[in-house]
């Protein structure tokens, strides 16, 4: 450990300072993130709002722990900005005697493990709520303030690189979210694939099917549906390849209808239930789920039995419109919240249409129809669904266009793999330099001597 091992209380002082709250003025609350990530604005209030009258006083650079959730992290330094904002009793402030410890020494200090493990040896129990006289036992490396002023300077200009290595891989990410939505638009746009010409045209499809839809419908096998208007030309967003045909989806589907609207009774141990929750983007995740009684199971699923190889997608909430085929043979009744899609078997390529629906188009299709937006997250009705405008390929071409999508997609989840490991690198790597800057073997840091793991960065 570098320098001696000193109480944290030998640096810092406890102050109490408190105010009287005024129902005429506005008061900068803060608030204390957990994980260590700071101390940041929490609201700006009238005092008249504020039912406790006697608050804490804030000062830029003061140390500011949370009784509650120091065990999780919950501590940091007043920003600038904060100045004069105030907190409860529930947190406590601390004064950084300059003259021993730097304050910045101290910000560096509190992201490395020294502390916490500290806070998290003691157990849930004893720190279920932490007290001023814990943080003032707190042992730290305190050595000189030279030396502080070496680590200090060697840190900050790591943070600087270490920032801008994090600050690219988001960047990556962004760009890698672009290329995905950017070949899903392509995708059903027809710009991924070559045509075929023996492919049968989808116009010449679309007419089979209709014609299949009749005969079932005359066999008592469908119902009959309401007749969609046709696809007016304002509705036509591109220019389609040869070969593929605009359409309403209601038309490429036997059946789309929404879950229970009865409120469901939970149980214990029962028939599956699901609601929006389990669909996202190309993925159905049925696992996390709640349980319904047999007798309800039947009444929810009257007409409206899901199956392997239909589509589920989501009609309210924060991802409305998102979509996914059911992949797996499982027996469930679902919520309003979902809409059931069966694509006709003979012709339409079910991945194709969950394509289309997660594509820039499908997306803008659901959002540009949401009923109800700035009352809720809204709602999409059931006969726009139906009404979406779909662009439609032969059937092979469908499945060509799923193919490249999905290799491409691989690809794209193998660049995130990486992403995701150069981010886990970069934290670890944050993570052997601030052990090595606070838990040296006594190392003599000379002003001109990088620390040896962040020169290699």
């Amino acid at each position: 450990m570098i320098g001696k091992i000193v109480k944290l209380g030998s640096v810092i002082t406890h102050r109490k300072e408190f105010i009287i709250i005024k129902d005429s003025e506005e008061y900068k609350r803060c608030r204390v993130q957990v994980n260590r990530k700071g101390i940041v604005l929490r609201d700006i209030v009238k005092g008249s709002s504020i039912n406790t009258k006697k608050q804490q006083l804030c000062k830029t650079g003061d140390f500011l722990v949370a009784e509650i959730d120091a065990k999780v992290g919950g501590y940091g330094f007043v920003p600038e900005d904060l100045d004069g904002a105030i907190v409860s009793s529930h947190y406590f402030l601390f004064d950084v005697d300059e003259s021993k410890m730097l304050s910045s020494y101290l910000a560096w200090l509190i992201k490395t493990d020294i502390i916490q493990e500290q806070i998290n040896s003691k157990g849930s129990t004893n720190y279920a709520a932490i007290r001023p006289k814990n943080v003032l036992e707190f042992d730290v490396p305190l050595p000189n303030l030279d030396e502080q002023a070496v680590i200090i300077e060697r840190l900050e200009s790591f943070a600087s690189r270490h920032s801008t290595t994090l600050t690219e891989i988001n960047q990556q990410r962004v760009y890698l979210q672009l290329l995905r939505q950017t070949i899903l638009q392509e995708a059903v746009q027809g710009k991924l694939t070559q045509r075929d010409p023996s492919d049968e045209p989808a116009s010449v499809l679309l007419q089979r099917i209709k014609a299949e839809k009749q005969k079932l419908v005359k066999e008592g096998k469908l119902k009959k549906e309401k007749e969609l208007p046709a696809i007016q030309e304002e509705e036509i967003l591109f220019k389609l390849p040869q070969g593929w045909v605009w359409c309403r989806l209601a038309e490429v589907c036997t059946l789309i209808t929404d879950g229970t609207h009865l409120t469901p009774k939970y149980i214990d141990k029962g028939q599956i239930f699901l609601s929006a929750q389990n669909v996202k983007p190309f993925r159905f995740i049925p696992q996390n789920h709640r349980y319904v009684s047999d007798e309800d199971y039947q009444t929810y699923i009257k007409s409206k039995k899901a199956e392997k190889g239909d589509i589920l997608m989501t009609r309210v909430g924060a991802g409305i419109g998102e979509a996914t085929v059911i992949d797996i043979d499982l027996n469930f009744a679902f919520y309003v919240s979902l809409c059931l899609l069966k694509p006709f078997k003979n012709g339409i390529f079910p991945h194709y249409i969950e394509l289309y629906l997660n594509s820039p188009l499908g997306r803008g299709h659901s959002t540009s129809k949401t009923l109800g937006r700035g009352v809720s997250a809204g709602n999409l009705n059931l006969n726009l669904i139906r009404s979406f405008e779909l662009p439609l390929p032969p059937f092979e071409e469908q499945q060509r266009i799923v193919a490249k999508v999905k290799a491409l997609q691989q690809h794209f989840d193998a660049l995130e793999a990486q992403m995701e490991q150069s981010w886990e690198q970069a934290t670890q790597l944050l993570q052997a330099v601030l052990k090595e800057a606070f838990e040296g073997e006594g190392k003599d840091y000379k002003e001109d001597e990088p620390l040896s793991i962040a020169a290699e960065a």
